[in-house]
């Protein structure tokens, strides 16, 4: 074999090298918050759609007990994007220097998360909760957000405690360590539909959350830097797979049959809990609102500027 024949042989492996390093999928490492919430299950059904594979994306999912172990996760870099941070807590650590940025919407209002007690308890509104455990699950959280909203508002003198997810809080609820638990769908439905336990407040009823957007989606600000375009196709596969969760009914099975929940509760939890404005990911919306009770819950010190939420607000654009 000459050196002609060589070289041009090298150059085919190089370039069939490069081809095949450009088809390569794109992996990206994810905390979600909350395994199972409706609004936390668009990556785990997209992913099992085939929807990011088709944006040439694999999904490394880590699951959390909530939104500040996600949103430390992501401070940290030893995840790429988060899901479901509580806007209160990402506005915090932005105005505190953390590397985070603001990539969509995840949840806007907050019907969804529920506070309970057991059906035999004597508390029936949070007016009752003076001296009693106030579960919230981790600081930082939308929920850690909603109960100081609660105590600001109804001026309670309950007592804030960081319990983790809705497992947790059930048991915990249950066996009598904790006043008043949280959840949210399609966790706790079966219990409620048994009498087990009773709602006595949801988030909504936090005015400073009414109608706002509660939850986000970050990423780390070194990794958008760096692979713009991956975020990029990330937030185009996520639009997508939010559109087929509500139009598609095979999406809707993916997300029962992943839970191992009947495809009526998986139905009931997005009809009766999710509409689908309340997962849209392009808008934040009550943000002026947001900033100002930021500082009134003593999430942040001052008003972030208009400059400083454009830095932090980077959602792809459609």
């Amino acid at each position: 074999m000459n050196a002609n024949t060589i070289a041009c042989a090298l150059a085919a492996f190089a370039l069939c090298g490069a081809a095949g390093s450009a088809s390569a999928d794109d992996t990206i490492k994810l905390a979600v918050g909350q395994r199972g919430n409706w609004d936390t299950s668009v990556s785990e059904v997209g992913q099992r759609a085939g929807i990011f594979k088709k944006h040439g994306l694999v999904l490394d999912l880590v699951y959390t007990q909530g939104a500040g172990e996600t949103q430390q996760a992501v401070i940290s870099g030893s995840v790429d994007i988060g899901i479901a941070a509580g806007v209160m807590g990402v506005l915090g650590a932005f105005s505190k220097g953390a590397p985070v940025r603001v990539i969509g919407a995840e949840t806007t209002g907050a019907g969804d998360l529920y506070w309970y007690v057991k059906a035999d308890s004597p508390i029936k509104s949070l007016k009752d909760t003076d001296g009693k455990t106030l579960a919230y699950s981790t600081n930082g959280s939308s929920t850690h957000g909603i109960v100081t909203a609660f105590m600001k508002e109804y001026d309670l003198k309950a007592k804030p405690t960081a319990m983790g997810g809705p497992a947790a809080n059930l048991t915990a609820v249950m066996s009598g360590q904790v006043d008043v638990g949280w959840a949210a769908p399609p966790f706790g439905l079966d219990q409620l539909d048994a009498k087990q336990i009773r709602i006595i407040a949801t988030g909504n009823d936090a005015s400073a959350f009414k109608g706002q957007t509660v939850r986000l989606n970050i990423a780390n600000a070194n990794f958008l830097a760096a692979h713009k375009d991956i975020v990029d196709r990330y937030m185009k596969a996520y639009r997508e797979t939010v559109d087929a969760m509500y139009k598609d009914p095979a999406a809707l099975k993916l997300y029962a049959d992943w839970l191992g929940i009947t495809e009526a509760k998986a139905k009931r939890t997005r009809d009766d809990f999710f509409p689908p404005p309340a997962i849209e990911p392009d808008k934040i919306t009550g943000l002026d609102t947001i900033v100002k009770d930021a500082v009134g819950m003593k999430f942040t010190a001052s008003e972030l500027s208009k400059e400083q939420l454009a830095e932090l607000i980077q959602i792809p654009p459609r």
